[in-house]
């Protein structure tokens, strides 16, 4: 009989074995409230109860009376998967392993990409301006209409998702015998290597550099009064509406997003450049750089699964357009910010203080 036992733990090295009750405890939770959701007939913040863009999420196409029951119940059922997944490793049946492994994987991809839709990278979009400019009153907004329940359940879906996908990866990990805090055995894969990674990953970030550079093209150009794509009838209307603004804003955000891709394989992104006063020369954290960029590769993914299913996004936009085509390749661009980030993450990961392999 073969049994699994999982690497000693060392200092700083504990958070892989925190992962599944943090998840059960999240969604179990949320669980309990949609519940309560679902009794009293109030609360479920998504589809037709959503007056503020609930027209771009894929929960649209559930109804209400069915989806509140079947929200909780995913919750809960994930809940009790993950403490499942927090028990001590031991040999697990074959089908037994990929069922709970399947169903593990499809709820946090549906909490994580398919519940938060294009909100979420609105609000990181617009984020710095409106923290910067509501003590001034600008942008002109309501801001009760912005941080409401519904982008609340957005963010609470998506860090749920998280959590139960790190349950679901340290717990497969652990049940093959390899190290939960790197995913390291013995044995040799040569595209995770550092050398390969290097490789695979420059073209994952220039893709993931181009894309968003392209979508920002188009709303300078109508900040600078240029209709690329739209008549001119279209961008007055934005220009008098301040639409126009917003579109340079969201531009703004994507040309900074791509700089700071290229950075995934650059120096500068593994040692502060000079400039920066206190901090140069010193290495750049992982995870300065790693979560910040998995969350965007995240939210941009989401924010096309909504948009690209919305027939008004294609009656907008004119379909293959220049205002609706660099908004087609954000599925490519997700997935190349996803795979920048993970090529970052093995070059730079080192030695595993849990296994010491590496």
């Amino acid at each position: 009989m073969t049994t699994i036992t999982a690497s000693p733990a060392r200092p700083g090295s504990r958070w892989p074995d925190r992962l599944a009750p943090l998840a059960a405890g999240w969604l179990g939770l949320w669980g309990v409230l949609a519940l309560v959701g679902t009794l009293t007939a109030t609360g479920y913040p998504f589809g037709t109860n959503d007056q503020h863009g609930g027209d771009v999420n894929l929960l649209r196409l559930v109804p209400v009376d069915l989806a509140t029951p079947l929200f909780a119940g995913v919750l809960l059922t994930a809940a009790v998967t993950a403490l499942v997944m927090n028990r001590p490793a031991a040999r697990t049946p074959g089908p037994l392993r990929a069922l709970l492994a399947g169903y593990g994987w499809a709820v946090a991809f549906l909490l994580a990409v398919v519940v938060p839709d294009a909100r979420v990278l609105v609000v990181l979009g617009y984020l710095p301006v409106l923290l910067v400019g509501a003590p001034f009153g600008w942008p002109p907004i309501d801001y009760s209409d912005v941080f409401n329940w519904a982008l609340f359940a957005r963010f609470a879906a998506l860090a749920g998702g998280l959590l139960l996908a790190g349950a679901v990866l340290t717990w497969q990990r652990r049940t093959a015998g390899a190290c939960v805090g790197c995913g390291r055995d013995d044995t040799d894969r040569g595209w995770t290597t550092p050398a390969a990674a290097a490789r695979w990953g420059r073209w994952a970030a220039g893709i993931a550099a181009v894309i968003p550079l392209t979508y920002a093209l188009t709303r300078f150009a109508w900040a600078a009064g240029i209709p690329l794509g739209i008549s001119r009838e279209f961008l007055t209307e934005m220009q008098e509406s301040g639409l126009v603004w917003a579109g340079f804003g969201l531009g703004a955000f994507a040309t900074v997003g791509a700089i700071l891709t290229l950075g995934l394989v650059q120096r500068w992104g593994e040692r502060f450049p000079r400039w920066m006063v206190g901090l140069a020369g010193r290495r750049v954290p992982v995870t300065l750089a790693v979560l910040p960029a998995t969350l965007v590769a995240i939210a941009v993914t989401a924010a096309t699964l909504g948009l690209l299913s919305n027939p008004e996004f294609w009656r907008l936009t004119g379909g293959f357009s220049l205002t609706g085509a660099p908004m087609l390749l954000w599925p490519l661009w997700g997935v190349a910010l996803g795979a920048a980030t993970y090529a970052y993450h093995l070059r730079r990961r080192g030695t595993c203080r849990r296994c010491d392999r590496g």
